[in-house]
């Protein structure tokens, strides 16, 4: 088989599947309201025969395909959208005032759509295996792949040998990339209020600003990188959100602070979060504010760490399928996502051992955007920076990235079910 053989996609199967993807971009819902999108994927993965169950921890989908004994291989995709109005000027834009794909989850859906509709009509000998599509609920909010797995996801459908997923990335359109070590950074996010004592504008003497203590917080917490993290340690801290009061005249009673957290490793995370809990304290004492902070973390994610020899036959399928030129490799961004949950991370949830990760990026930008972007990075063009996810102006250059994502997930699957070196694990504690 040739490369270029290898990337074709059955033009029905492409067809179909660009229509769903367009579907998806102009209905998106946002995390824990996924309800027609679920239906829309779930309705797709039943008429390929696959057996369907629906509404696993929130509005999950779980689509099971038996070909025979072999391996068990878990692809997922996402099913929300965010809250962002979109500015792409497609003839294809939301039609939902506030909420966007805008990280690409349509797309992921489509691709793996298209690609768990190829296996499910392949009959060459040797395709045997199990294969376990999902449609996860809540990536957006780090709440979908918990929910799924305490709702049973492994016990009712079995425990994967496998588990892959791929995500867009501002690469060139139709590439895919691979990573060593960590690939996405763990996250935790943390909410504080600042309690204080409200009052007039006028008379702040017989106040205590909770707005002045939670502006010193956010500069004191830039030290938390800058002064209390190894420079050779990759972390973020974010302040995304300082929220208090109402009117000018009035001095509020609590302000509130979102925090964002972001490291390669646990153990930074928690010292990042205790410095945190610290800094936001002292400077609530050093005010004189009526009673301690209030905390909360709203979100945490592991770093993702997919499996190193999966990654290599994983990427192997990829080379035999697009040619050395549209296979790269991915450096570690310091994006978060909740996919580690299901391997190796999640153990404490799922109980399962030995799950493999693997996941990849795919490129989602033109040949035309690429070069206005280089142009304008070098002086010679006018062109713009190129829209990254979570961008009201992000658009992947879907007539190539995604038949790329069909064959990117058929092929890794494959590699999985019969062509690479896994092994079924034991199904005695993972029935289905």
């Amino acid at each position: 088989m040739t490369t270029a053989d290898a990337v074709t996609v059955p033009a029905a199967v492409l067809k179909s599947a660009l229509e769903l993807y367009l579907g998806l971009h102009m209905a998106p819902e946002l995390s824990g309201a996924e309800e027609r999108t679920a239906e829309r994927f779930a309705d797709w993965l039943a008429a390929d025969g696959y057996a369907v169950t629906r509404g696993i921890g929130g509005h999950g989908v779980a689509a099971v395909l038996r070909r025979g004994p072999g391996p068990t291989v878990l692809l997922r995709a996402e099913l929300d959208a965010l809250p962002v109005t979109e500015e792409t000027g497609l003839r294809y834009a939301s039609r939902v005032p506030g909420a966007m794909h805008a990280c690409g989850h349509d797309l992921h859906l489509a691709a793996l759509a298209g690609a768990a509709r190829l296996l499910a009509r392949e009959s060459a000998p040797g395709a045997g295996g199990t294969i376990v599509v999902v449609g996860q609920p809540a990536e957006e909010t780090l709440d979908g792949a918990r929910a799924m797995l305490r709702d049973g996801l492994y016990e009712r459908f079995g425990t994967p040998d496998a588990v892959l997923a791929q995500h867009t990335a501002t690469l060139p359109a139709g590439s895919v990339a691979h990573g060593l070590g960590p690939l996405l950074a763990g996250s935790v996010a943390v909410d504080a209020v600042l309690h204080g004592t409200g009052g007039h504008a006028g008379a702040p003497h017989l106040t205590v600003d909770p707005v002045v203590a939670a502006a010193a917080a956010v500069l004191r917490l830039q030290g938390v990188v800058s002064r209390e993290t190894p420079p050779a340690e990759q972390a973020v801290l974010t302040v995304g959100r300082l929220r208090a009061g109402e009117r000018s005249n009035v001095v509020p009673d609590h302000a509130e602070l979102g925090i964002s957290l972001r490291a390669f490793g646990e153990a930074a995370l928690k010292r990042m979060e205790a410095a945190v809990r610290r800094v936001v304290t002292a400077e609530s004492e050093a005010s004189g504010c009526p009673r301690p902070p209030r905390f909360e973390v709203v979100s945490h994610a592991p770093p993702l760490v997919a499996d190193a020899a999966l990654t290599e036959e994983v990427r192997a399928a990829h080379l035999a399928a697009f040619g050395t030129g549209r296979v790269t490799r991915w450096a570690p961004a310091a994006a978060t996502e909740d996919f580690g949950w299901f391997g190796p991370a999640g153990a404490g949830l799922h109980g399962g051992s030995g799950i493999r990760l693997g996941y990849w990026m795919l490129g989602t930008v033109g040949a035309a955007r690429l070069r206005a972007a280089a142009q304008a990075a070098d002086g010679t063009g006018a062109g713009a920076s190129v829209p990254g996810n979570h961008s009201p102006a992000f658009a992947p250059e879907v007539r190539t990235a995604l038949p790329a994502g069909i064959v990117a997930m058929a092929s890794a699957a494959r590699r999985v079910l019969g062509g690479g070196q896994i092994q079924p694990r034991s199904r005695a504690s993972s029935a289905a």
